[in-house]
């Protein structure tokens, strides 16, 4: 594969990008948020550490995570790719719809992770399948409305449409009774949607 150097600055590394999104993370889990083989990964991540761009943390897996020159790396491509592309003004406009979903989704996982009984709140001991039914109808709605806006987002850079694949995935496994995939996984609706979130800050060159 191309090294960091031979790349063209409009080419965003989809290692480099995915480690922007979701921080420290080994090549299983770049896997999930890329689609790429983990040994393509590999080899891209190795090219990008003797580029001085990400870091190698030994453990078992061990995990990568961007240096202060990676992160800026990301930033100027992810700019060349948005500003090339044209897709500014769609990228802004789908991020506001997405920030006025953004609030129920929240709302949603707490009302997951919590429930209120007769007035006291305790966390919710997933005993009650109607309760939980609810809540998923609910995830299930929001997560319709969720769609035309990656729809927007993918239309304008393609990257985005693996969101669009995951956060379906979470949901259909969640509704199978892998309940871990609403919250509490790596893989689930809100891990996908929180790093969706990071991503359409880094494109537009947001804080929070």
């Amino acid at each position: 594969m191309d090294t960091p150097e031979t790349k063209a600055p409009d080419a965003v590394l989809p290692a480099l990008h995915a480690l922007r999104c979701v921080g420290a993370a080994g090549t299983a889990r770049l896997h999930e948020v890329t689609g790429l083989d983990e040994s393509d990964l590999t080899s891209e991540l190795i090219d990008l550490g003797a580029a001085g761009l990400v870091t190698r943390f030994p453990g078992n897996p061990p995990c990568w995570l961007l240096t202060d020159a990676g992160r800026a790396a990301d930033a100027e491509q992810i700019a060349h790719e948005l500003d090339s592309a044209g897709a500014r003004g769609a990228v802004e406009v789908a991020f506001g719809r997405f920030l006025v979903l953004n609030p129920e989704l929240l709302d949603l996982c707490g009302a997951w992770q919590l429930r209120d009984v007769g007035g006291v709140v305790s966390a919710n001991d997933h005993r009650d399948p109607a309760y939980d039914a609810r809540i998923l109808d609910r995830f299930a709605d929001l997560d319709r409305r969720l769609a035309p806006v990656c729809a927007e987002l993918s239309a304008a850079l393609s990257r985005f449409g693996r969101y669009r694949i995951r956060l379906a995935g979470a949901l259909d496994r969640a509704a199978a009774g892998e309940l871990e995939y609403v919250t509490d996984d790596l893989a689930s609706y809100h891990t996908v949607w929180a790093e969706l979130h990071e991503d359409l800050l880094a494109t537009l060159g947001k804080q929070r």
